[in-house]
């Protein structure tokens, strides 16, 4: 069965990746054709800076939550590295139970606003701003998982390894 899932996610994460790309193809695409219209017609466009803020927003979120690997993300760790793996450990644990109570005792008041905004709709394209929104609550609930997995490692998994700062990472 395990190799069945490791396959499946690995499925899964290829198609996450491919999500975000066309996110930010579309992105591109938009600011692309805004440049155009604006400066080479003189028709300025309301609906390619709305579409752009709109990819940018559901690729950053999308990809916080499926795409971008806890490893690969940027922290500053000067006193994480420095300290010996039983404190690194106790370090991971609480820092992932603070994000896990923090999103979840946050979660009721996104739902509501997110269904809330129903009423409301972008100003060019027209889209419900609860659909806009909806990727916040993938985002908090998929950081809620990651978290208590984080955590979870964190008690059980072995030692957290030292940070070697003398090698650089390019998040692949």
């Amino acid at each position: 069965m395990r190799p069945i899932l490791l396959t499946a996610g690995a499925w899964l994460g290829r198609r996450a990746e491919n999500v975000a790309a066309l996110l930010l193809l579309t992105m591109f695409v938009a600011f692309i054709l805004q440049i155009v219209f604006r400066y080479a017609l003189g028709l300025p466009t309301g609906w390619s800076h709305e579409l752009s803020v709109t990819t940018w927003l559901w690729l950053i979120l999308f990809g916080s939550t499926f795409v971008v690997k806890e490893e690969a993300a940027i922290r500053l760790d000067l006193i994480y590295s420095a300290s010996p793996a039983p404190l690194r450990r106790i370090m991971t644990f609480v820092s992932a139970a603070a994000l896990v109570v923090l999103f979840s005792i946050s979660l009721p008041a996104i739902l509501d606003y997110v269904l809330f905004m129903k009423v409301q709709r972008t100003a060019y394209l027209k889209i419900r701003f609860d659909w806009l929104f909806s990727i916040y609550i993938v985002f908090a609930a998929g950081m809620i998982v990651r978290y208590l997995w984080i955590g979870a490692y964190a008690i059980w998994g072995p030692d957290p390894q030292k940070t070697d700062i003398t090698q650089g990472a390019s998040g692949v």
